[in-house]
Order: structure tokens, then sequence, then C-alpha cells
């Protein structure tokens, strides 16, 4: 069981996060006033001191606390580090993002150490932008000052300015939205005061509105957090280490694309190249903005001239042909463009290369890394097979280390194996050779990612657009496509894709594409949940509805015996049998009728056609 401690955005990220397994977890706020909805979780409120979480969490069985709390929450720091050690459960907390400490600030070390600057420097009039709950603690300096404090306008709020005796008319109440530097004109203040928030704080809004204004500006820094708390930045990030400290908690893992196993072993292979020492993790930024640490797990050396590093790849729990690969990347170094060609052409596996936009990153096919054959895919034919988000990710990280404007990385992704491994996948159809693909949009594969088959529809069938098709066949996997091959033997291979169990979103794809026509080659079993209007045919979102069914029977004027008896079926390829041919002639073509009329309206500017296969590949109805 896990408890979440904290009423903040970080804590509804968290929530998000817990929902997604669909177990009990305990979400924890000091006030009531957080309105959330918490599908899986059981909602507390009211703070709990050492003693009374400490018996909360052996009573619920605890094992894992998420500390989402504000940077600023110090006593519940300590309170969840002093429990966390007496019933040695781990604890994760779930870290906001901060910008760099600009010299050009005031950085204090505590509300006295703000007040002790802020008297030294003549400050005289003072907006306080720190929050209500710091009235007490800079009650020496506005007691003496001009001094406004911005707070929300709520009755806890204004109880608590009212015990601490502050002038009701120096409080400014909080608007959403409110644009932060007519405050300042309406104001003019000398300085503002403010805590080291983070992003979500909204305290670089702040800064820039002080800064526009002319006007210093004092931080007091967030405090330090205990050294055994595990730190995570981003849904992903969190997800991941609720994985690893408590396995149980989601049914499916995740994991990590290719494309990010190169990035962090790319990463790793210039630092290792730069340092001379060996890497055992890399951090990267993932497309999202969010921070995520992979482990290296080799990393070796070519005298001085190149370092490569090793990531395993984990794809969770995705039925991944890759997973548990080893991404291998090798960086060398060059002190310009022009010496490439030399160095390129020494490497025994390199297959086709490629410079980036910049100049100063040539992307190489290494072992196992397939290369570009055909147009469609947004990659240069003769290229390596290494996607646009990949490479825009290993940019990203590797040229702020070069260490001159004037050095080229050569990097160079070998996938040992990745050969045979890609006569697993769908790349011989895409026209990519001699490897695999380096992939990921995200950064992260979910587990059994409806995303990521999506993705990989929509670049099929880009590629079958880019070689001049006008026809697409869509099909529900390689037996359907067998069938409709043999029926469409003059259309290329790039002409058939699968939709696997996404007919909607293929027939977007196809719609966005501008195909003139689509042939949708369909099996019973999903036909049948296709009629009744569901566009994702996964078994886990639906099933045959016998009900339905009967009433389609019904509608069709089939005989009485033949409704009843489908109440009886199991499988709904047993209406092949069940049904008799006169009765088959009527049910079967209103079903596929009804299949259209769903599908038809995706389509609006292309000609489809509906194929309904049977279990031997005859196409026996036509829609």
């Amino acid at each position: 069981m896990i408890l979440i401690l904290g009423g903040t955005t970080e804590g509804r990220v968290a929530v998000r996060v817990a929902d997604e397994a669909a177990a009990t977890y305990y979400y924890s706020t000091k006030g009531t006033l957080q309105s959330i909805e918490c599908a899986h979780g059981i909602r507390l409120t009211g703070a709990m001191n050492a003693e009374e979480m400490e018996c909360f969490c052996r009573d619920h069985a605890i094992k894992l606390l998420i500390d989402a709390a504000h940077p600023f929450a110090q006593v519940l720091h300590q309170t969840i580090e002093k429990v966390s050690k007496c019933l040695q459960i781990p604890v994760i907390r779930y870290e906001r993002r901060y910008p760099p400490r600009d010299e050009d600030l005031i950085w204090c070390d505590s509300y006295a150490d703000a007040i002790h600057q802020m008297e030294n420097k003549g400050i005289q009039r003072l907006l306080a932008l720190s929050g209500v709950n710091t009235l007490a603690p800079l009650r020496p300096y506005w007691r003496s000052h001009t001094t406004w404090f911005r707070i929300l306008e709520r009755e806890e709020s204004l109880s608590l300015a009212e015990k601490q005796g502050f002038p009701q008319e120096r409080l400014v109440f909080y608007r959403e939205g409110e644009d932060e530097l007519k405050l300042l004109e309406q104001l003019h203040p000398d300085a503002i005061l403010t805590k080291e928030s983070g992003f979500s704080g909204y305290f670089t809004d702040k800064v820039n509105a002080a800064r526009q204004f002319g006007i210093p500006v004092f931080v007091v820094k967030r405090p330090a957090l205990p050294e055994t708390f595990y730190r995570v930045y981003g849904e992903d990030g969190l997800r991941k280490q609720i994985e690893r400290l408590l396995p149980e908690f989601f049914p499916l893992k995740s994991g990590y694309t290719t494309g990010a196993c190169a990035t962090a072993a790319a990463k790793a292979a210039l630092l290792a190249l730069l340092s001379r020492k060996e890497q055992t993790e890399s951090q990267i930024t993932l497309p999202s903005g969010e921070q995520i640490t992979l482990p290296v797990a080799y990393t070796e050396w070519a005298g001085c001239s190149s370092a490569t590093c090793t990531v395993i790849k984990e794809s969770g729990d995705d039925p991944d042909v890759t997973n548990h690969s080893r991404i291998r990347v090798t960086v060398q170094l060059s002190p310009d463009a022009s010496g490439c060609a030399t160095v390129m052409a020494q490497e025994e596996h390199c297959q086709e290369t490629e410079s980036d936009d910049t100049g100063r990153v040539i992307f190489q096919a290494g072992e196992g890394v397939g290369t570009v054959t055909l147009p469609g895919l947004g990659l240069k034919v003769g290229g390596p097979a290494i996607n646009a988000t990949p490479r825009k990710m290993i940019r990203q990280e590797l040229i702020p280390l070069l260490p001159s404007p004037d050095s080229v990385a050569i990097v160079t992704v070998s996938v040992p194996g990745g050969e045979e491994l890609a006569k697993r996948t769908f790349n011989p159809k895409l026209g990519i050779i001699g490897g695999i693909s380096i992939i990921g949009t995200s950064g992260i594969v979910r587990p059994f990612s409806s995303d990521a088959f999506i993705a990989s529809i929509r670049k099929e069938a880009s590629v079958a657009k880019a070689i001049g098709c006008e026809t697409l066949v869509i099909n529900s996997g390689a037996k359907s496509e067998r069938y409709l091959r043999s029926l469409y033997a003059s259309l290329p291979p790039q002409s058939f894709v699968h939709y696997g169990n996404f007919i909607g979103e293929t027939l977007k794809i196809a719609a966005d594409l501008g195909f003139k026509q689509v042939i949708l080659g369909i099996m019973i079993g999903k036909a049948v949940k296709l009629a009744e209007g569901f566009l994702d045919t996964h078994s886990k979102k639906v099933v045959m509805n016998k009900g339905f069914l009967q009433d389609v029977a019904k509608e069709a004027k089939c005989e009485e015996a033949t409704v009843d008896a489908i109440n009886r079926i199991t499988l709904a390829r047993e209406l092949w049998e069940l049904l008799t041919e006169k009765d088959q002639n009527r049910f079967f073509p209103l079903l596929l009728q009804k299949c259209k009329s769903y599908c038809a309206p995706i389509l609006p500017d292309g000609e489809l056609t509906l194929l309904l296969i049977s279990e031997e590949g005859k196409v026996l109805y036509q829609s």
C-alpha cells in the first residue's frame, strides 16, 4: 500500500500516476480545500505528527511513502523522514523543477537572513509574495517597515493574518491570471520577497515582473531534503521508481524506447571520452522536459579517439522484440566536419552516415541498425534508421558537452543481433534493411502501448503514400493480410497495413494522408464488435454482445430458431456454422452494413470498401 502526502500540483500528478495501477492507495492532505478526484485512492485530511503517521503506516501496511508536499513544508518532510527511518519504509520525493539560481537575485538562507539583508540594503517598502504562512517568521520586518502580503482570499488565510495582527489594509489578494506588473505599478515597492518555489510555484513570473520594474528580488532558498529520499521529476520518473520500490503495485511495468537508451548511451560515451572515467548511469531529458536516469552497463575506450557505452533496453511488460537488447553507442570527436569522412571510413560495421542540421552531430548506423531505402518515414533514403526524435534528443544532450564550437561528434549506434530482430518487425515492409530502427517519440514505452502501435500504423501508411500508393488495404493481422494480398496481387506490399484493434485510428490516419481508396478486410470476431460501434475492438475493452447479434438477426428477418441459437454461442466464428445459407445472406450483409455506417464518416473524402473474410480466407461479403 502507498501513502501519498501533499496537497500540491505535484500531489495531483502523483494521484494521477497511482490511479493508473487501478490499485488502492491513500492520499493525505493537511486541509480540505483541495478538490481532487481519486479514482482508486482513499482521501485523508488533517495533519499527522510522527506518532500518528507511524501508527497509520503500521495499521494500513504502508510499504511506500510519496512526499509530494510543498518544498517549504519542512515539518512534514521531517515527519516523513522520521517515520521512514523508524519503519524502514522507502520515500519517493516527487520534486519540482527549478530554474538555475541567477546571480542577479539576492539569495537568502532563511527568513531571518532575508530580514537581515533587506535591512542592510535599506528596503523600506516590500511586497511579500511568499505566502500567508511566512507572516510569522517575517514579523520583525513588517512591524517596522511598510509591507504588503499577497495571500489567497479565503477564510483560512484571512484568519491566520488576523491572528498574526497583520494590518488588513496591507493584504493583497491573489487573482488567477493577474498581471503582476500591474500590482508592482500600483504599490511601487522597493523590492519583492519570494520563495524558491520552482516553476509550478510561478517563481519565474514573479522574478520577470520585478526585473521589468527594475527592483531587486530577495529569494529564500528551498530547504534541503533528507538525503535518504529518492528524488524523481515528472510522471514517468515517479512511475518507474514506484515500479522499482514496490513492484507489485502496477500490474504492468513501463520501459524505455530504443531512442531513450541510445540517447543515454551517447551522452555517457561522450562523457567517458572527455573524462576518461567509467560511466555507471546517464541522466537525459525526455521530449516532455522530464529528466530520467538510465543505468549504463558497460564503458569501453578505443585509445584516445572514441568511447563506447552500452545501455540494456528494458521494455517493461510491453511485447517488444528489442527487450533486453544491448544499445551500444560509440562517440568519436573530430575538430571539424572536414575530418569526419576519414574517421568514419575506418568503422568496420559502419553503414550509411548522415549529418544533423547543425553539422555538429553525425549519425551512423552500426551493426544491427537498419538503413532507410524507401521514402515516407521522414528520414533520408540511404541514411541510418534513427528517427527524428532520438536524433533531436541526442543532439540536445551532446552539443552542450562538446569541447569547442568547432567540435563534431560522430555517433555510431549499434544493436548486436539487430538484423535478426528486424525480421520480426515491420521494418522489411517499411524498406528498412540490415537491422532495427532507433525509435521513440516520448522516450517511454507504456505496457502494451496503444500509442506505439498507432504510431507504427502511421509510419506504414506514410511509406505507402510516399511511394505513390492511392489504395490502402487495412487488415487485422498476418492471417487476413495473406488472404487480401492474393486478392490484390498487383498492389505493392507497402499498401497492406495492419490495424490490429485500432480500426478507427487507422481510418483517421488514412483520411489525414489523403488516400483515395481504403479496403478494410475484417473477420467475424472483430466485425461483430465493429457493427455495434466499437472502433477499438480489443478484447479488454469490448466483448461479443449476443443480445446485439440477436437484434441484428431479427432485423435481418432470420429464422426464429436462429435468433434463439445465437444466445448459446461462445465464439463469433460459430455464426458461420449456425446460420443457414439463407440466414447468412440476410445476416452478414446487414452486419457489414452496420460496420460501414460507423467507418465511412471517418473517411469522408475517400472510397471505403469492407470485406468480410471467412476463416478459410474467402471474401464472402462486401459492402
